[in-house]
């Protein structure tokens, strides 16, 4: 069975991201999913000073070693003013640092949700460079606008268009892990 790890950009207790990428998780049957609360994961801010008296800590190579383990990704960025949040580039720092394509062969599903019209699109689109310049392969990507109009936490999306857009993507990356 194929491993799936699933993440938010976000170190928030309440992420509207974490929350989408649950969700995505909770859709598939046919492939074992782990979700990480990133609220669990904390990195200092990368610097060469810091890597150097201090190497990288157990928890980041334990990260590194189930990202190589896993057949792909669910990842849902956050946007703080249309970037990603610093907390996710900054785990993007400390994971390339430990290997520079550590993304390498990895099929990803990238997501992204805000309260507002754009639904972090903007982060989106330079989460989707920064990726694949660690080697990674982003084979679908999906923006979830408005999330407070769009999104139930017991049902999920509840925009029917937005939905079925998901859903389509979904099954597209998911079939995309058994063609290899």
């Amino acid at each position: 069975m194929n491993t799936i790890l699933a993440f938010a950009g976000s170190n928030s207790s309440t992420s509207i991201n974490h929350s989408l990428v649950g969700y995505t998780a909770s859709l598939v049957k046919d492939h074992e999913v782990r979700v990480l609360d990133m609220v669990n994961h904390p990195f200092p801010m990368y610097s060469e000073d810091n890597e150097r008296e201090n190497g990288f800590s157990d928890l980041l190579l334990s990260l590194m070693d189930t990202i190589h383990n896993s057949k792909g990704l669910f990842i849902a960025v956050n946007e703080h003013n249309s970037y990603p949040s610093a907390y996710f580039k900054n785990l993007m720092d400390w994971l390339s640092r430990v290997d520079s394509k550590f993304l390498a062969e990895k099929k990803i599903f990238l997501m992204s949700t805000s309260v507002g019209g754009r639904g972090a699109v903007g982060a989106l689109e330079v989460a989707d460079k920064m990726l694949t310049r660690f080697k990674g392969n982003v084979v679908e990507k999906f923006s979830l606008p408005n999330y407070g109009q769009n999104f139930n936490s017991q049902r999920g999306i509840i925009n029917d268009e937005l939905a079925t857009t998901h859903q389509e993507k979904l099954n597209f990356f998911l079939n995309s892990l058994s063609s290899q």
